[in-house]
């Protein structure tokens, strides 16, 4: 009898994401095929929920493809994300003998006690540039799967 993925299983699959849209169109993401798979546990927001609700209904030993807006996705590209700090900021929350290079990904804290993460895109003596959006916003995303168990 087979088993078929819920809203909260835990999947062990195979997977492909790559950008369909929006800059770096046609680079992959992330790909499993060529190693190991992955297993995620559904509801646990692992993935954008429009992603998980992709896999609920298919049934162990499945693969399929399927294509997500932006919107549907990982959102679009928000301008307020892109936020200027000072070097003082900066060494305040990465330390003093940190260096950075653009392309970085930096982690701050947040007030509440939380962390968030941003990629460095310019940096000069007084100020350093960074982007606050998730790595895949503003790209539609074709994501190819092959479901290997489900729990």
């Amino acid at each position: 009898m087979p088993v078929f993925v819920r809203e909260d299983s835990y999947v062990t699959l195979h997977y492909r994401i790559t950008l369909d849209s929006g800059p770096g169109a046609g680079q992959v993401f992330a790909d499993t095929f060529t190693g190991r798979p992955a297993t995620l546990q559904l509801g646990t927001g692992q993935w954008a929920p429009n992603m998980e609700a992709q896999l609920v209904g298919h049934a162990e030993g499945t693969a399929f493809s399927f294509t997500l807006a932006p919107a549907d996705a990982y959102g679009d590209r928000n301008p307020e994300l892109l936020q200027r700090v000072t070097r003082k900021m900066l060494r305040e929350h990465a330390g003093a003998t940190e260096t950075f290079t653009p392309g970085d990904l930096v982690e701050f804290a947040a007030p509440n006690g939380g962390r968030y993460s941003g990629v460095l895109k310019e940096i000069s003596d007084d100020y350093a540039s960074f982007d606050f959006n998730h790595p895949l916003a503003g790209s539609a995303l074709r994501v190819d799967v092959s479901i290997l168990g489900v729990l």
